[in-house]
C-alpha cells in the first residue's frame, strides 16, 4: 500500500509540476474613462465649496444618512424580505460554486475504485478444451483525464468564473443601492398623496360651506348664477382630487409593500412630508473619477470586461496541443484473497496529445467571437460610466436650483393666502363680490398642491444624489 502511494504521490507532482501558470491572455488595461475630468458648472449647478475632508457618500451608511426612524424601519424590513436581493444573494451562490468548479480543474482528480470481474468461457472457446471460470480482483487510485495546462486554457476559464463571481457581488451592491432609494422614494411619494389628500379633504369642507351660503344668497335672489356655480367648480375641483389622491394613496401603499417584500405596518407610514428625512442637506460629489470608478454597477461592468478579457486566453490556447494525463496505481489478482500478496501491484500512465490540425475554421472563430466579445465588454463598460455621469449630473442640476424653486413657491403660496385671507374679508363687508374670493380660493389650493410638488422634489433630489454617488451599501 505504501508502494501504490509512493507512486501515486509521485505521478501527482510530476503533473502539477508541468501545468503552466500563466496564461495567453491580453494584459489587462482599464479603459480611460471618456467623460469630463469634472461635473457640469453653470446656471443650473451650485459653487462647491466643501472641505477636502468631507466623507464621501459611499462612505456614510444608510443608517446614518436617513435619520426618520419610520423610513429605516421600512429599509431594514426591505433588506430582509425584498425578493431582488434574495435573487442577487443567491446568485452569488451560484457564482461562488462555478468558480470553485474552474479552480478545482486546475488539480488532478483522484478517485479510488474496486472492482470484480466474473466470467464463463464455453468448453469450445477454452484454450484448455474444458469450460473454466475466470475471476478477477482490482483495487486502486487513479487519476482520470487530467489536462497539463502548459498554455493556460484552464487557468484563463478559472480567471474568467473568478470575474464572473466578482461582478455578481457588485451586482448584489448595486441592488441594495437602488432597493434603499426605491423604499426612501416610495415613503415619499406615499407621504405627499397623504397630504395632498388631506388639503382636498379640507379644502372641501371649506368649500361646502361657502357653497351652501352662496346658494341661499343664490336662492334668496341676492347673489348670482354665475356666483353660485363658480363656488360649485371649487368643490367639485376638490372632490375630484380627493377620489384620485385617494386611489394614489392605495396605489403608493402597495407600490411600497411590493419593494418591501411584505406588507407594512401601518405604524411605518407616514402621513405627511417631513423636512427631517435625511442627516445631510447638502452633498458634496467630489470629482467624476473617484465616485464613478467606484460605483457597484462601473465594478460589476468591469469585472465583465475582465472577464471577457480572459476568455481571450482561453480561445488562444485552443490552437495549441492539449496534453492529457490518465493514470493509476492498485492491485490485481484472480483471487480476493491474493489481492495485497507479493506481486499483485500493478500501474498505468496513459499521457494522450491532441494537435489540432483541422477544424473547419471553428478555433479562429471561437476566438473572434472572443475578441468581439471583449470590444463589446469596452462599449458596455464605457456607457456604464458615461450614463453614470449623466445621472449624477442631472441630480446635480436639480440641487443647483430646488431650492430656490422651493422658496419661490412658499413665497407664492403665502401670498396667495394673504389674497385669500383679504378677499375674503372684504367679500364679507360687502366691498367686493364673491369672485374674487373664488379666484384667490382657486390660487391657493394650486399653490398649495404645488408646494407639496416642489417639497417632495427636493427631498427626492437627496435621496437621488446619495444613491448615484454610491451610497446604501452599507
Amino acid at each position: 500500500m505504501r508502494q501504490m502511494t509512493t507512486v501515486l504521490c509521485f505521478s501527482l507532482g510530476a503533473m502539477l509540476s508541468l501545468s503552466g501558470c500563466t496564461t495567453m491572455a491580453p494584459k489587462y488595461s482599464q479603459p480611460a474613462a471618456p467623460v469630463p475630468a469634472v461635473w457640469p458648472s453653470g446656471a443650473s449647478y451650485k459653487a462647491e465649496t466643501a472641505k477636502p475632508a468631507d466623507k464621501p457618500v459611499a462612505e456614510i451608511p444608510w443608517q446614518e444618512f436617513f435619520v426618520d426612524s419610520q423610513l429605516r424601519k421600512l429599509i431594514a424590513l426591505a433588506l430582509e424580505n425584498n425578493r431582488d436581493l434574495r435573487v442577487a444573494a443567491l446568485n452569488i451562490e451560484r457564482s461562488r460554486a462555478l468558480y470553485q468548479i474552474r479552480r478545482a480543474d486546475l488539480l488532478p482528480k483522484v478517485d479510488a475504485s474496486a472492482s470484480a470481474s466474473f466470467q464463463r468461457i464455453a468448453e469450445d472457446l477454452s484454450a484448455s478444451g474444458r469450460a473454466t471460470t475466470v475471476e478477477q480482483y482490482n483495487v486502486g487510485l487513479g487519476v482520470s483525464s487530467y489536462e497539463l495546462d502548459l498554455f493556460g486554457r484552464v487557468q484563463s476559464l478559472k480567471d474568467q468564473a473568478l470575474e464572473q463571481y466578482l461582478s455578481t457581488e457588485q451586482a448584489q451592491r448595486s441592488v441594495q443601492i437602488s432597493l434603499v432609494s426605491q423604499v426612501a422614494a416610495g415613503y415619499l411619494a406615499l407621504a405627499a398623496d397623504r397630504e395632498r389628500l388631506k388639503i382636498a379633504k379640507e379644502t372641501l369642507t371649506n368649500q361646502l360651506d361657502s357653497y351652501k351660503l352662496t346658494k341661499s344668497r343664490f336662492d334668496a335672489g341676492v347673489s348670482s348664477a354665475l356666483a353660485l356655480y363658480q363656488a360649485q367648480t371649487i368643490v367639485d375641483t376638490a372632490r375630484v382630487d380627493i377620489a384620485r389622491y385617494t386611489t394614489l394613496v392605495a396605489q403608493d401603499e402597495n407600490a411600497l409593500s411590493l419593494v418591501v417584500g411584505s406588507q407594512v405596518p401601518p405604524e411605518l407610514l407616514p402621513s405627511n412630508l417631513s423636512e427631517t428625512l435625511a442627516s445631510l442637506k447638502d452633498i458634496t460629489p467630489g470629482l467624476p473619477s473617484d465616485v464613478l470608478l467606484s460605483r457597484p454597477d462601473i465594478l460589476q461592468a468591469e469585472g465583465d470586461l475582465k472577464g471577457a478579457n480572459a476568455n481571450i486566453g482561453a480561445a488562444r490556447a485552443a490552437f495549441f496541443p492539449k496534453i492529457t494525463l490518465v493514470s493509476s496505481v492498485g492491485f490485481g489478482s484472480d483471487e480476493l484473497a491474493g489481492l495485497f500478496k507479493s506481486g499483485s501491484f500493478a500501474w498505468k500512465f496513459a499521457p494522450q496529445i491532441t494537435l489540432p490540425i483541422f477544424d473547419g475554421g471553428s478555433n479562429k472563430a471561437n476566438l473572434t467571437v472572443a475578441e468581439v466579445d471583449q470590444k463589446i465588454a469596452v462599449a458596455r463598460y464605457e456607457k456604464a460610466i458615461q450614463s453614470a455621469f449623466r445621472e449624477v449630473a442631472d441630480a446635480l442640476a436639480q440641487r443647483g436650483t430646488i431650492d430656490e424653486q422651493l422658496l419661490a413657491q412658499q413665497s407664492l403660496t403665502d401670498a396667495s393666502a394673504e389674497s385669500f385671507r383679504l378677499s375674503q374679508a372684504r367679500f364679507d363687508k360687502g366691498v367686493d363680490s364673491y369672485l374674487p374670493v373664488l379666484d384667490s380660493q382657486r390660487s391657493l389650493y394650486g399653490a398649495q398642491q404645488n408646494l407639496i410638488s416642489v417639497r417632495l422634489a427636493r427631498l427626492a433630489n437627496l435621496v437621488t444624489i446619495y444613491k448615484v454617488l454610491g451610497g446604501g451599501t452599507k
